[in-house]
């Protein structure tokens, strides 16, 4: 049956200087409808800042974490910021969660990539234990050992409880995820999931990961919208962020982008186009990604071509479509097509 969308803003991690206006973009949403609003982070900016900056001059707008990469802080210092983002925005916080990849994990902050599931459960336990306060904060697993007692350790550490009571034992984490096993993760595990593509005419893909997920459980797809008489051109934004994430983010030998796409059914066509990136012929990469796979996972063309299209998004498990923070007649426009 179909069912009703929610519309959410994803205003990304910052480029090379901070965008202008992105509060006044957030309060907009506010107003027009938008359920949610989230931000990222990659190698540069944080994404806990700008949605603290968000909560002070917003009321009502859900505000999240897509996603927070959990190399970047400890389970318990990520657990710190989402109780004190929560109490500061009077319980409006989801925490998005990811692993990144190796490139960022192992290049970035230092840190081993391996045994990422096995991380993943580990530190979505703990940050639970912290929120829920319901006794001193453990853990016995190899990734997060709480005490730690491993090399170097003075042998002082004990288990504590956070000294600030969260608002909400409950705050609600979503799991960034491409991977079956993870998306299964996700279900388990969270109140949410934030995939990077989603098809709705390919429910196949995810359909095995997602059978043990809640009635409640939301998901959240990105996806472009860009109202044009001009399918093809319209496409060309698509193809051009394709060419680079399953091109160039992620290396020859596991580009976790460019697996998501073969399961998707253009594997011959994801390993040309990584080809060609590696090769240094980047335009060339960019003109090869199919226009079919763009137009699946977007919504692109006349108003009444992205009205019907709309309509295999409502039979799918998405419960949000998270479009890209621009503001003005683009943001009214998506909110009216997908609101009603």
């Amino acid at each position: 049956m179909a069912k009703d969308l929610k519309i959410g803003l994803q205003l990304g991690y910052w480029q090379a200087q901070p965008p202008q206006g992105f509060v006044e973009v957030a309060q907009e949403a506010e107003g027009l409808g938008y359920d949610i609003v989230f931000t990222a982070e990659a190698w540069g900016s944080d994404a806990f800042t700008p949605l603290t900056w968000i909560a002070a001059h917003t009321e009502r707008i859900r505000l999240g974490t897509a996603v927070v990469q959990l190399s970047a802080r400890t389970p318990t210092a990520t657990a710190m910021h989402t109780l004190t983002l929560d109490h500061l925005s009077k319980g409006r916080l989801t925490l998005g969660l990811g692993v990144s990849g190796p490139q960022v994990v192992e290049g970035w902050y230092g840190q081993p990539f391996s045994k990422p599931l096995a991380r993943t459960r580990e530190y979505i336990d703990i940050v639970r234990q912290v929120l829920r306060r319901e006794a001193p904060v453990t853990n016995a697993g190899p990734h997060y050992p709480l005490p730690y007692t491993g090399e170097g350790a003075w042998g002082m550490g004990k288990p504590l409880r956070p000294i600030t009571h969260p608002l909400r034992p409950d705050v609600p984490i979503f799991l960034g995820a491409e991977g079956p096993k993870n998306v299964a993760l996700a279900a388990e595990l969270c109140q949410g999931w934030l995939p990077l593509y989603y098809s709705p005419y390919r429910p196949e893909v995810y359909a095995d990961s997602l059978k043990n997920a809640s009635d409640d459980f939301e998901i959240c797809a990105g996806v472009t919208i860009n109202i044009t008489d001009d399918v093809a051109a319209g496409l060309m934004p698509m193809k051009s962020m394709l060419g680079f994430y399953i091109g160039g983010m992620g290396s020859q030998k596991r580009n976790f982008h460019k697996e998501l796409m073969a399961r998707m059914g253009f594997e011959a066509e994801a390993e040309k186009i990584q080809d060609l990136f590696m090769e240094g012929k980047r335009a060339e990469a960019v003109q090869i990604v199919p226009d079919e796979f763009c137009d699946e996972i977007a919504l692109v063309g006349p108003k009444e071509r992205i009205k019907e299209r709309l309509d295999a998004w409502r039979d799918t498990p998405v419960t949000h479509l998270l479009v890209m923070g621009q503001g003005g007649e683009q943001m009214r426009e998506a909110a009216e097509l997908v609101l009603g």
